[in-house]
């Protein structure tokens, strides 16, 4: 397994893991207060986020490549992606 560093957006970095087959891309959430839901589209990754006063805020990164899953855990969204 290796390991990178990366800038996912201009407030956001995450890490991408690389295996033998896949990459694994790991962003942490902890500052979104709200129901998270994660679509993607190809290789970019939409992530909206829903506050409890129903304020909507979106956010979109560029994947390493298409996504097969994408889950989110304790505030840590995790997207795997095939090489």
């Amino acid at each position: 397994m290796t390991t990178h560093q990366r800038s996912i957006s201009d407030e956001e970095f995450g890490r991408v893991y690389e295996y033998d087959d896949t990459l694994v891309v790991a962003i942490d959430l902890a500052d979104a207060e709200g129901e998270v839901a994660v679509d993607t589209v190809g290789e970019t990754a939409i992530v909206v986020v829903e506050a409890a006063d129903g304020t909507v805020t979106e956010r979109e990164f560029e994947l390493p490549g298409e996504a097969r899953e994408t889950t989110v855990n304790n505030g840590v969204l995790t997207v795997e992606v095939a090489k």
